[in-house]
């Protein structure tokens, strides 16, 4: 599937919510990261041996380091996300293990993995938490403009059936809009997590 340049309203609006974001004073964030943790465990996410992908926030992303800690210590599988070389764009999810081995990929952004360590795809998740620029009330999302989890999640425009793993984009809730310009290839999220609330989209419900 081909991927187009973004419109002129999609480069606006990504830095409309780009300053939104972070804007966002530094008690709120950390308030943030706690809230959406109980909203996780509230909603039975954080199961022993469920496989999760995350991710370390940048740029004034919600963070998720809370939430991580806790299903980690809840007995989950957690994985985070592994850039590939450049010219690609397919995500290698690395598993998290005892042996830390840390380093910074292309962007600056803190990667975890090792060619020997537990490497998968988005497919073989159970959830997916991924972060975002904004979303809207259908529950689509924008992201930076990498690409990299459309490309990592464009089999599911071909399902016909439920596949994993089940999306879940964590936000504040100012990065919530009416709605969003979508492309082709754009996949709805299952749910969104954000400080306040647990919207779920596929039965188009908001839960508390």
């Amino acid at each position: 599937m081909a991927f187009s340049a973004p419109s002129p309203d999609k480069i606006a609006l990504r830095k409309s919510l780009r300053k939104a974001r972070r804007d966002i004073p530094d008690h709120l964030r950390k308030l943030a990261g706690r809230a959406i943790t109980r909203l996780a465990l509230r909603h039975g996410l954080l199961a022993r041996k469920r496989r999760l992908g995350l991710y370390i926030p940048a740029k004034g992303e919600i963070d998720c380091l809370p939430l991580l800690d806790r299903a980690l210590r809840q007995g989950a599988e957690c994985y985070l996300p592994v850039v590939p070389r450049a010219r690609q764009r397919m995500l290698w999810f690395s598993r998290l293990g005892e042996a830390p081995h840390w380093g910074v990929n292309r962007y600056g952004i803190p990667e975890y993995g090792h060619r020997q360590f537990i490497r998968r795809r988005a497919g073989e998740l159970d959830i997916l938490f991924l972060p975002l620029l904004g979303f809207d009330a259908a529950g689509y999302r924008m992201g930076m403009g990498g690409g990299y989890y459309d490309a990592s999640l464009a089999y599911l425009t071909r399902r016909r059936h439920w596949h994993k793993p089940r999306l879940i984009g964590l936000a504040f809730e100012a990065q919530k809009v009416e709605r969003l310009p979508r492309d082709p290839w754009d996949i709805p999220l299952d749910a969104v997590i954000t400080e306040r609330r647990y919207y779920r989209f596929s039965s188009g419900s908001v839960r508390r």
